[in-house]
């Protein structure tokens, strides 16, 4: 991937003569490609947890995957490759920029969850100032403040014969800035994308949206105004009109790119009425019955879209990737209120153990994955960009960001990849909303076995040795001071060679020393 000068563009109206170049030459590319290119899907769901699902992501199977009923998640296991170390940010919004551009985020700077311009989220830190993040998202110009200037994945397949469809949660660029809407960045479809991250509601008979419980109407899902008052849960109106959007490039035999978004599982907790009963009948209470209904939904959708596949005859010649945001919402995020578990990893959504960024994920690629196989290599969010244009055909088109990530192809392949004898990044300078273990103002590496937390508020570091404590209960740092010191001075380089920001200390102003600048762990406060 190629780091270009960014051309200034003016307005919103979007992406300047290099996109337009791009869609002219794509129209000579489409005849060429239709019955090479793959088709590609994208599932991504939203704050699902490591073990929310029947099938199991460790050596053993727990009580929680016996709890979930996922059948269409264990098809695709069996029919495809498991990855058992999979990372994706600790929330949303940088999560899902990663995927678009390639970018750690750490380098792209939406560090934290978007909505409103120019307005942060961070919740006021103690003893901290926050840096100023790139709140407004990722942008197909260089023309809006606070963002980060990206050429956004599904444009460029776009670009190069794709017709791309977005249905469900965007959560990209915030309000009044283009990336508020998908199709501003290269999706030919948009099916109830925009700023929010989460849903008003996901029942039809409360319109999709949040002013039944005084939520205001910014959460309220766009688009799908013809089953307002209807007993269509949200999950299933995305995957019915996911479906009737893709019947278009089918029809005309054109590679299509599908990114299935779900707003599923986030909050609110909802029951869907379809699957809830036999979870109370196995003893849940409410909400968690109501958690594990969703699950359910969800997994239909998996089910409905891969059976469009085979009655399409186009199974062949589709892969699925399947992927979590980030880790499920742990009782210690909010408060007690217990949906999601996390175990056998700590803490949950918004921290920086792995029950915040360790996440489910499945590949299957027809010809190319070998079926009921799994891959123990760590791979990140980031690395889906590469991976996915690799998949496409598309070799090292030119972007306006410097990407991260790597192709995990050969991993698919079952091959080794000296790409992959690298360390992982997470960069979270913010303050997430939530409490508990792990969350907090935080950056951490993790390299071969060995993942370093360094705490912004205190200068504190912790050490863990994930094969031998998955469960991050045993702070190795004082018993090996080298590896803690060579893990800090990789994190510190990587931190600054990305120009990383750091919050500052409220009394003296100065920034927070980067962890190879703090000699030693220093004692929890």
């Amino acid at each position: 991937m190629k780091k270009l000068t960014a051309l200034k563009k003016t307005g919103q109206g979007l992406l300047g003569m290099s996109f337009i170049t791009g869609a002219l030459l794509s129209g000579c590319q489409q005849n060429d490609r239709d019955q090479q290119s793959p088709n590609i899907i994208m599932f991504m769901v939203d704050d699902m947890g490591w073990q929310d699902t029947s099938v199991p992501f460790w050596k053993d199977s727990t009580k929680f995957n016996k709890r979930y009923h996922t059948p269409n998640m264990e098809k695709l296991a069996e029919e495809g490759v498991k990855f058992t170390q999979a990372y994706a940010c600790a929330v949303c919004s940088p999560t899902r920029v990663s995927l678009i551009s390639g970018m750690n985020a750490a380098r792209h700077r939406v560090t934290n969850w978007t909505l409103k311009r120019n307005a942060s989220n961070d919740r006021p830190h103690p003893s901290l100032n926050l840096p100023q993040w790139n709140v407004n998202g990722p942008q197909p110009t260089d023309s809006i403040e606070n963002s980060v200037h990206i050429t956004p994945l599904p444009k460029i397949l776009q670009d190069h014969g794709y017709y791309t469809v977005h249905s469900g949660k965007a959560h990209w660029g915030a309000i009044g800035t283009p990336a508020e809407n998908p199709i501003n960045l290269g999706f030919d479809v948009n099916i109830a994308g925009h700023a929010a991250g989460g849903p008003g509601s996901f029942l039809g008979e409360k319109n999709y949206s949040a002013q039944w419980r005084n939520g205001g109407t910014q959460w309220d899902v766009p688009g799908l105004e013809k089953y307002h008052g209807t007993d269509t849960y949200l999950t299933e109106a995305l995957t019915i009109e996911a479906i009737k959007a893709l019947q278009k490039p089918v029809s005309q035999r054109q590679p299509f790119y599908l990114y299935m978004a779900h707003y599923a599982v986030h909050v609110p907790i909802e029951k869907d009425k379809r699957f809830i009963q036999k979870y109370l009948d196995k003893g849940l209470d409410e909400t968690e019955a109501a958690y594990a209904s969703m699950i359910e939904g969800m997994d239909k959708s998996l089910g409905d879209l891969m059976t469009f596949l085979d009655k399409n005859n186009l199974t062949e010649n589709t892969i699925i990737l399947f992927m979590s945001d980030n880790g499920g919402l742990s009782a210690h995020a909010r408060g007690g209120e217990a949906h999601t578990h996390n175990r056998p990893l700590a803490s949950g959504k918004g921290a920086a153990y792995e029950g915040g960024i360790r996440v489910p994920m499945l590949a299957k690629w027809p010809g190319v994955t070998k079926p009921a196989s799994f891959c123990e290599t760590p791979v990140i969010i980031e690395d889906f960009f590469p991976t996915i244009l690799e998949m496409a055909g598309i070799h090292n088109p030119e972007t306006v960001q410097t990407v991260d990530g790597k192709s995990f192809i050969r991993l698919l392949k079952n091959q080794k990849s000296k790409d992959f004898d690298r360390p992982l990044f997470w960069h979270y300078p913010n303050k997430w909303g939530g409490e508990g273990p792990g969350i907090g103002t935080t950056s951490s590496i993790r390299k071969g076995d060995w993942k370093l937390v360094y705490w912004y508020k205190d200068q504190k570091k912790e050490l863990f040795n994930l094969r031998e404590d998955i469960g991050e209960k045993y702070d190795l740092s004082a018993g090996y001071p080298e590896k803690t010191a060579e893990l800090s001075a990789d994190l510190g380089s990587y931190l600054r060679r990305v120009e990383a920001q750091r919050p500052s200390f409220k009394v003296s102003g100065k920034p927070v020393p980067w962890p190879d600048e703090v000699l030693q762990s220093v004692t929890a406060q």
